[in-house]
């Protein structure tokens, strides 16, 4: 029988495909006696070769899909399950004591991820302990029969069902295979979300039950425009949905003949359309588009992919491959934005209550000069090759940004005096995303070149409404008056200082947020690369001075966002 639900539209299209379930699978088992050890051991030997099997073909697909370094992970789950103590002391186990396979491999894991847990002074070898708990999952499903869901190993046409997905979930997508998805948890900002905008493939997240409701192999309608998910659909449906999705298909050939484009408005005004990149390997995407900018390059991921602090050297190359691979456009560098939900098992951050309201971002950075100071030189020695923008993220006062911008400095007088080339047209910015900086941007406008505001923090803490949190999710508005209020604050305050605002958080790509924005006279707007071309066309449409006006009765006369929803809808309904 149909059925429906409805989620958060995450990432544009339509998806139809069998479900592929990813989710936690059920490992229990029974403790037994046995008379034939010979026979557990064959049964262990074939199940540690069979998940070697995998894991390699993970490994594989991953190098390819996002490159050697990422795949090198599983090449670790490879030496666990190559580790000859570790397989002996299970074989032994089952010997000695006359258990079955499964206990004994319980047994000996247990072991094993306990000692490399209580090495507290050894982080990698900590971390060994995760990759002792994965690979005996996978073993531990092929004892009992039972399904390991590894998104690398597909091979037809599905659609990912899920709970939620993780950074290591996604990085195993192929979009050959992989037509789509749809989870119980999750919202426009979420990691998996931006993902699913990254490999433009549709997405719906945030609908609670979907694992409830799909089966492994069910048929399933994934409606990434409006938010529709149809579990086993019938005839009629399918085939409405078929024309939907050719409909789509067409849209986005007709969007393609815009990416040579320069991005105006319908009376001629000029914005910038950026996209937002997280490693080099964006740039074919970013490219394919047609931005005319990198709004943010997140740098944290240099250190997320890393088992220690990315050397001076490394990060020279990965922001020098941007820069030149960006021909002369400018490119905006975000500096490292660790903390909140993104940490380093090699950068012991304290236990919080509020991670996300901590020390993070430019607070370490400050207080770990080393580290920053290593960042900084070779931002510097990168902008050579391009058109360098800094920003420093998490600002809150005036004296963090003099005591960054002091250090960079530092860093150019030194290099300079070593003889290094570094540019002199380097532009030096924050993020807007802490209330304070915003309420305060007339003042910070006199010492920045420029501001570029990251909503998905900024309407958070101006709501105080975690994000990720389902249950005040509701107070995520963006189109809120009290928010449109402020960016106009922030907008206005650097336009008259003469400095220029972008906006890299996801609502610069907010088809409904576009013509507020616009109104509201932003320069730049940086989002997912695959949100560009629909953008571009939109904003054609679209007149600047109606926009202002649009903009000023939404923050005079609207005093909910649903009156301006229904505001903005009333307009593009007019355009279409």
């Amino acid at each position: 029988m149909e059925n429906r639900l409805m989620g958060i539209a995450a990432s544009d299209g339509i998806a139809i495909g069998k479900a592929y379930l990813l989710t936690e699978p059920d490992l229990t088992f029974a403790k037994k006696t046995i008379d034939n050890p010979e026979g557990e051991i064959t049964r262990l030997l074939d199940s540690f070769e069979n998940a070697k099997s995998e894991v390699q073909a993970i490994r594989d697909h991953v190098a390819i899909a996002v490159g050697e370094e990422e795949a090198q992970v599983f090449d670790a789950h490879v030496m666990v399950l190559s580790d000859p103590e570790m397989l002996d002391t299970i074989k032994s186990n089952i010997t000695d004591n006359k258990v079955n396979a499964e206990q004994a491999l319980a047994d000996v894991s247990g072991l094993f991820i306990a000692m490399f847990e209580g090495m507290v002074d050894n982080p990698y070898m900590q971390e060994r302990a995760a990759d002792i708990r994965d690979v005996t999952e996978r073993v531990m499903g092929h004892l009992l029969g039972v399904k390991i869901p590894s998104p690398a190993t597909i091979k037809e046409e599905v659609v990912i069902v899920a709970k939620d997905l993780t950074p290591s979930d996604t990085a195993q997508l192929n979009r050959r295979y992989v037509k789509g998805f749809v989870t119980d948890i999750g919202g426009r900002t979420s990691h998996s979300a931006i993902m699913a905008r990254s490999l433009e493939i549709p997405a719906v997240v945030g609908t609670k039950t979907i694992t409830e409701l799909a089966a492994d192999g069910v048929m399933v309608i994934i409606d990434g425009l409006e938010g529709n998910i149809i579990v086993n659909p019938d005839e009629a449906t399918l085939a409405e949905y078929k024309e939907k999705q050719t409909a789509f298909e067409t849209q986005k050939e007709e969007w393609a003949k815009l990416k040579d484009a320069e991005t105006v408005t319908k009376d001629g005004k000029h914005v910038e359309l950026a996209a937002n990149i997280g490693t080099p390997k964006d740039l074919q995407g970013v490219n394919d588009n047609g931005a005319e900018a990198i709004g943010l390059y997140r740098t944290e991921f240099l250190y997320m992919d890393s088992e220690q602090f990315p050397t001076e050297q490394e990060q020279f190359e990965a922001y020098k491959a941007v820069l030149e691979g960006m021909n002369g456009k400018a490119v905006v560098v975000r500096t490292m934005d660790i903390g909140g939900d993104k940490e380093l098992p090699y950068l012991q951050l304290p236990e919080e209550m509020n991670p996300f309201l901590g020390y993070r971002a430019i607070r370490i950075c400050l207080a770990e000069p080393d580290m920053f100071r290593t960042q900084l030189r070779a931002l510097l020695r990168a902008s050579v090759y391009g058109k360098l923008r800094i920003m420093f993220p998490m600002i809150a006062t005036l004296n963090e940004f003099r005591e960054a911008k002091q250090m960079l400095e530092e860093e150019k007088a030194k290099l300079v005096a070593e003889g290094q080339s570094v540019s002199d047209e380097i532009e030096v910015g924050i993020m807007i995303e802490i209330p304070a900086a915003a309420v305060l941007a007339h003042q910070f406008a006199k010492e920045v070149d420029f501001f570029s505001v990251g909503t998905n923090d900024l309407i958070q803490y101006t709501m105080a409404a975690d994000r990720m949190n389902e249950r005040v999710s509701y107070l995520y508005q963006p189109y809120n008056p009290a928010i449109l209020t402020l960016l106009k604050h922030v907008i206005d305050s650097a336009h008259a200082e003469g400095k220029w605002v972008g906006m890299c958080g996801e609502m610069a790509g907010d088809q409904t947020a576009v013509p507020l924005l616009l109104g509201l006279g932003l320069d730049e707007f940086s989002m997912s690369a695959s949100s560009i071309l629909k953008t571009r066309s939109l904003l054609a449409k679209l007149d600047s001075k109606e926009m202002e006006a649009l903009a000023h009765k939404a923050i005079n006369e609207c005093s909910t966002v649903e009156e301006v929803i229904a505001l903005v809808e009333e307009l593009t309904e007019s355009l279409s």
